[in-house]
């Protein structure tokens, strides 16, 4: 068995040089870089996140604001086409569309079938109603203000209608507007 003699040993260590001083970096990262790497991607997720969450806030309100003013379309097409056909002839007497001084929030008209029929806005609920035998049917929602315009060759019966309807989603408000001239009066 043979005696190894460490204080020998240690002495060679020592004259040798450590060849864990004299390497280069072994191509790892550091504690320090890792640390800066998952800042910056911090900050950059955040950045993209917000970016998505804008992007969800505008596509809702634009999408609301197209079903309000799809809404509103329906609505004017509705009332323009029954304001084109309206009147009634009993005989001796044609009733048409009623014709208001002003400018007003409704519009009472009589189909060919002779029904009384009434386009009303009731700033209240902020609704375009159909008013029908004592009933009343939404035509359009979100709807903060309707005017109703009638021209009038004797004073007593439209001969057009002038409409307009503004719609509100959010912050955000659009106006759409629509004529008809009451064929039966031409």
């Amino acid at each position: 068995m043979s005696v190894v003699n460490f204080f020998h040993a240690k002495a060679n260590m020592v004259n040798r040089p450590l060849a864990i001083r004299n390497q280069t970096s072994s191509g790892a990262f550091t504690i320090v870089e890792c640390l800066i790497g998952l800042a910056i991607s911090a900050v950059l997720l955040t950045a993209v996140a917000a970016a998505f969450n804008a992007s969800v806030v505008s596509y809702r309100e634009n999408e609301g604001m197209y079903w309000s003013m799809n809404n509103a379309r329906q609505a004017l097409v509705r009332m323009t086409s029954e304001i084109r056909t309206a009147g009634y002839h009993d005989g001796s007497t044609l009733y048409g569309v009623a014709h208001t001084e002003n400018p007003s929030n409704q519009c009472t008209l009589r189909l060919p079938s002779g029904e009384w029929i009434r386009y009303e806005f009731r700033n209240a609920d902020q609704k375009l109603y159909l008013v029908k035998n004592d009933t009343s049917y939404v035509l359009c929602d979100n709807a903060v203000n309707a005017v109703f315009t009638t021209t009038s060759e004797n004073g007593l019966d439209a001969t057009s209608v002038q409409i307009s309807v503004t719609v509100q989603n959010s912050r955000f408000r659009r106006t759409l507007a629509a004529a008809a001239a009451v064929r039966r009066s031409l």
